[in-house]
């Protein structure tokens, strides 16, 4: 039996999600580019604290840490945007502000996965992958 998803980064959001809902301080997935990707962006911004790849046999595995112990997650929502049955593009002018600037949309561009802000200032579309705050 596979264990394969349809959609690999609403999978992702979900297990960090459900981790944290938990108390859980660390969440391990079966890794694939565009969830590293993801991931390193949600470190970058201050979302997480690490996502670390190990190596295994048939597919790595990576190791996303929420928060240390003891302390809070940082973010209150991990929400998926665009969806195998329903995507969303937007042009430069068309991105969304999330909660007036405290929180951050992904979005894949032809020069990689950015932050909404990231993609205004090189001034290019894409498609909405997910916001957080």
């Amino acid at each position: 039996m596979s264990l394969q998803s349809t959609d690999p980064i609403a999978d992702l959001l979900t297990r960090i999600r459900n981790a944290a809902m938990v108390g859980k301080t660390e969440v391990r997935v079966p890794t694939s580019k565009i969830k590293q990707t993801v991931a390193e962006q949600l470190v970058k911004n201050g979302y997480l604290v690490s996502a670390v790849v190990e190596d295994g046999k048939p597919r790595g595995t990576l190791v996303v840490t929420i928060n240390k112990d003891g302390e809070t997650p940082t973010f209150t929502e991990l929400s998926r945007m665009s969806k195998p049955g329903r995507r969303m593009y937007a042009n430069v002018t068309d991105i969304p502000n999330v909660k007036q600037g405290r929180g951050i949309v992904l979005i894949s561009t032809s020069r990689g996965v950015m932050t909404g802000r990231e993609a205004i200032k090189q001034r290019l579309g894409g498609e909405l992958l997910l916001k957080v705050y």
